[in-house]
């Protein structure tokens, strides 16, 4: 599949002058837990592209991989984590732990005039999170 395109849900307000940044990487355990990881991510999508304080977001499925990408900036941490503490996400990322065989997630900012993020950079910072295997790596926003 190919990557869907950064989305703007809500416009930078005058106040703001950097974006909170997160990377993820899901690879779950099997070719059969695709289509269900693949289902569930797209409701988060939708609900992304809805969120107050989202900047912007693009997503990226490889599914003969079994590796799933996101990508997003948000107005403030407060903002992301507010979204992932809200349903639908809530409940997707509870129900597909038992699929998962690894997640990476990788945070950072950038001033607004940065956006959108270039996939080239977020990978690399998120392969680098993986191989550091730093606490703050794995896991989702609490």
């Amino acid at each position: 599949m190919p990557t869907l395109p950064w989305v703007t849900p809500n416009p930078v307000g005058p106040d703001t002058t950097h974006a909170f940044v997160m990377a993820s990487r899901f690879e779950v355990r099997s070719l059969k837990d695709v289509p269900r990881f693949f289902r569930k991510s797209l409701s988060a999508w939708g609900q992304v592209r809805k969120a107050p304080g989202a900047l912007g977001a693009s997503l990226e499925a490889r599914p003969f991989g079994r590796v799933f990408y996101t990508l997003s900036a948000w107005e403030s941490r407060d903002a992301l984590y507010a979204y992932a503490r809200t349903e639908p996400h809530k409940s997707v990322m509870t129900g597909v732990r038992e699929t998962m065989r690894d997640s990476t997630f990788t945070f950072w900012e950038v001033p607004v005039d940065g956006l959108p993020i270039d996939w080239n950079d977020a990978k690399r910072r998120l392969e680098a999170q993986a191989q550091a295997g730093a606490p703050d790596g794995h896991g989702a926003p609490r």
